[in-house]
């Protein structure tokens, strides 16, 4: 993990914009602790199936924008791009560590359809809105994933040997564990969280509403 990373970094919110996407990030985080209490495997499954949402609905209208404004991008699309595959890679990663129940296939179904078309219009009517809500959703993700690492160590989650698909991502060493692996996904939330909160910071100048 890239030392310069600060796992316990929080945004405050500042105007109501910040205080609509902090809001609804604690709302959705009340409801995924009530379900999934603790099942943290089963968590991860789940919430990195909409955790890849916003880096590819954004990067899907960064990419119109630069091409209606004959502008370049400023790297954005790659980034926001990056952050989906990154995402996918998490999830393809745990579902060697837990397979998702019938009724959670149902529910990542539900909450994958409503959270993009929820996204997208959020995106589209306020940028800046919406990549502070990522950037909330990944403070709580460095939560949930430090908590996950603190039931591993506990002996409370068993620290099986890391998955194939996550030494060849990672890098890691042959002998790797989950613990290696929930500390890579955790840097890697960590830097999206900073990633976004930064877009949003660069949007207040200009706002944060891409126009027709």
């Amino acid at each position: 993990m890239n030392d310069d990373v600060k796992l316990d970094y929080h945004h405050e919110p500042a105007g109501f914009s910040d205080r609509f996407a902090f809001g609804l990030v604690r709302f959705m985080r009340f409801f995924a602790d009530a379900f999934f209490a603790g099942r943290y495997g089963h968590r991860a499954v789940v919430l990195e199936t909409v955790a890849a949402v916003p880096g590819m609905v954004g990067g899907a209208l960064q990419h119109l924008r630069s091409l209606r404004r004959l502008k370049d991008d400023d790297n954005w699309i790659r980034t926001l791009l990056d952050e989906a595959e990154n995402e996918r890679m998490h999830l393809m990663t745990f579902l060697h560590i837990a397979r998702p129940t019938g009724l959670e296939r149902f529910i990542i179904l539900v909450a994958q359809g409503a959270f993009y078309n929820a996204f997208f219009l959020l995106y589209i009517l306020s940028t800046r809105t919406a990549h502070r809500l990522v950037g909330y959703l990944e403070e709580e993700a460095v939560v949930s994933y430090t908590e996950y690492l603190e039931g591993i160590d506990s002996g409370r989650y068993e620290n099986v040997p890391a998955p194939a698909i996550a030494i060849r991502y990672w890098k890691l060493p042959e002998n790797a564990r989950l613990r290696e692996v929930v500390e890579a996904v955790r840097a890697d939330e960590a830097g999206h969280r900073d990633v976004n909160h930064d877009f949003a910071d660069r949007l207040d100048a200009g706002g944060g509403r891409i126009n027709a």
